[in-house]
């Protein structure tokens, strides 16, 4: 499990750069793009009949590299959660019939977790209604990232 610690350091960052006014006026309308999205997301996940947090937790394990089963503490640095705090998520998640606890073949002390077939469902639903939205905003995102490359 590899762990991100913070924010990745570019090597064309520049640490006596002064910010311009464009420089705000993007990271303004990113931050902007990104809240909105956000609250999108958090409207459908609800209209869905999920928490938020929930929905986070279904793709995180769906769109897990490699697409197979995932453990616990692979979800909870997924989430940027505490370990506790995803395992009272995934009891939640698995008394709603949403995930499957299952054995590690390879280490029976390690418990995997697997969407169910309803989790399934919901998930391809709200999937597709987040891409429709990052279409219509993705215009809008690649305005202001192209202006952080100039």
């Amino acid at each position: 499990m590899t762990a991100l610690k913070g924010p990745s350091k570019s090597p064309r960052q520049d640490p006596k750069r002064v910010p311009n006014q464009a420089d705000y006026e993007a990271l303004s309308q990113f931050r902007y793009l990104i809240r909105r999205f956000l609250e999108f997301s958090q409207d459908a996940a609800k209209a869905a009949g999920l928490t938020p947090r929930q929905h986070q937790a279904l793709l995180a394990i769906r769109g897990y590299p490699g697409g197979g089963p995932v453990a616990v503490g692979d979800l909870a640095e997924r989430l940027r959660l505490r370990h506790h705090t995803t395992v009272e998520l995934v009891d939640r998640l698995s008394e709603a019939g949403l995930v499957e606890r299952v054995l590690d073949p390879a280490d029976q002390r390690r418990v995997l977790l697997k969407l169910t077939g309803l989790a399934a469902d919901h998930l391809a639903e709200l999937s597709a209604v987040h891409l429709d939205e990052l279409s219509r905003i993705e215009p809008l995102l690649k305005q202001v990232l192209s202006r952080r490359s100039e």
